[in-house]
């Protein structure tokens, strides 16, 4: 709950936080555009409110107290929240509206940013932010009006929408295909396996669709995201097990090929998630309808190697 009584004057926070940032009152008063004895009384009268020392003063220079410390890094974050909010109030100027969305890196890098510019063409006046995030949260405690999530639909207090099941491929560089003679999936078992992290046991799961023995599966260099998963098959490193839609511009491009028909299609699948309190709002229907839409859309004809 916000305690009026307790809001020190901005202007002594914004001197206080400089300060502590260069660990000097000088550098502090020429990023304000003040003088030194100005910002050094605002900081006085800050301490003065607070009941408490933020610096020793050491000669010319201010160290911070054990309580300053603590005080300058949560107000530090305070102070970017407010300013995140101004920025993001401010986008509403002349806009139809602004919709905050909640994305996985790599989806929103390789699949929903491409086509963007379609629900744009449809709504010239809307805004849409995007921010990365790879885990469920409260949409309670977030500022987002929807997510794109990959799981099964139980998120708490939201609607999902299905979007697309996950359906992974097995690709590499064409030149790493031609130096390791790479014609049917057995030779796989020989060669550098890229794992994703969060699909530990994928390319396991693979082997024993394609009915071959690969007791080294769950081995190989691992990356946190498949965009590095992709990047590294690009570069030669070894061969990646990736969603399809997640490849689609490095296969047209020729960056990279599909090795062979055979796909892992996973148990997790791709939602549009918005809050229950916002599932008729103008702008998140407006969204959902389009990403809905667009998800159902044939995709690129798949590149697959013989096998």
């Amino acid at each position: 709950m916000l305690r009026r009584g307790l809001l020190p004057d901005i202007a002594n926070l914004l001197a206080f936080e400089a300060a502590a940032r260069h660990g000097s009152i000088s550098r502090a008063a020429e990023e304000l555009h003040l003088t030194q004895s100005a910002v050094s009384r605002q900081i006085l009268h800050l301490e003065a409110d607070l009941g408490v020392s933020l610096f020793h003063r050491v000669r010319r220079r201010v160290v911070l107290t054990d309580a300053g410390r603590i005080y300058a890094a949560e107000l530090r974050q305070a102070l970017a929240a407010v300013s995140d909010a101004t920025h993001r109030t401010m986008a509403y100027a002349g806009a139809g509206g602004v919709i905050d969305l909640a994305v996985l890196p790599t989806f929103a890098a390789r699949w929903l940013i491409p086509r963007l510019d379609g629900f744009l063409a449809r709504h010239p006046d809307i805004i849409v932010n995007c921010t990365a995030r790879v885990a469920p949260f409260d949409f309670s405690q977030e500022a987002f009006d929807a997510a794109i999530h990959v799981g099964q639909p139980d998120w708490a207090g939201a609607v999902c929408d299905h979007l697309m099941v996950e359906e992974s491929v097995p690709v590499c560089s064409p030149a790493y295909r031609r130096l390791h003679r790479i014609e049917r999936p057995g030779d796989l078992t020989r060669l550098g396996l890229l794992q994703q992290a969060t699909r530990p046991t994928a390319w396991a799961e693979w082997f024993d669709q394609a009915g071959v023995d690969a007791p080294e599966a769950l081995r190989g260099h691992r990356f946190e995201q498949f965009s590095m998963v992709a990047e590294a098959a690009a570069a030669g490193i070894g061969v990646a097990l990736v969603p399809h839609i997640l490849v689609e511009a490095d296969l047209a491009s020729g960056r990279l090929e599909v090795l062979f028909p055979q796909t892992l299609i996973s148990t997790k699948a791709y939602y549009f998630v918005c809050p229950e309190t916002k599932a008729e709002a103008p702008l998140v229907k407006a969204f959902r309808d389009w990403i809905v839409a667009e998800a159902k859309e044939p995709g690129k004809q798949r590149l697959a190697g013989p096998g």
